[in-house]
């Protein structure tokens, strides 16, 4: 299946596609990337580290309530992992949020390389938007091709 299919699957969420892109770029033993959907849905990029964050479900409703409130990125410690949360936006969906877990990093450590994972927020933004604009494109093309595909039956 090449890169094309996977983007334009109509059975996958805005959100399951900007995930399925975005593993693929991470390093192996990196940082953790959690991506959530509005439902309550997320993809993980490393699921066994995750697991062992302990991150409950009414934790994350609490960080995903800061960051509805405007307060963005939020920035969390969770035992020996710094946690950082944004929304994840288009100019047309809000898909849901974007998580990094740090390892090995405390608040004042994450400081000094905030900076860093702010860019690597806004990438995984852009990589939603650059998917969602591809999907747009699909479609319109799509509806061309079934217009233009009528015009000529019709016409013969």
């Amino acid at each position: 299946m090449d890169v094309y299919e996977i983007i334009s699957s109509p059975g996958c969420t805005l959100s399951e596609q900007v995930a399925q892109q975005v593993f693929e770029l991470l390093p192996e033993d990196g940082f953790i990337v959690a991506i959530m959907d509005r439902e309550g849905n997320f993809w993980v990029s490393e699921p066994e580290e995750y697991s062992k964050l302990n991150i409950s479900g009414s934790f994350l409703e609490q960080l995903w309530a800061k960051v509805d409130d405007g307060v963005e990125p939020v920035t969390v410690q969770v035992g020996q992992t710094c946690v950082t949360m944004t929304q994840l936006a288009t100019e047309r969906t809000n898909c849901g949020y974007v998580l990094i877990a740090l390892r090995r990093h405390n608040p004042e450590s994450i400081s000094m390389t905030m900076e860093l994972v702010e860019v690597v927020l806004h990438q995984i933004c852009l990589i939603a938007r650059l998917i969602e604009r591809n999907n747009l494109l699909h479609e319109l093309q799509q509806k061309r091709y079934r217009v233009y595909g009528s015009s000529v039956i019709a016409s013969n």
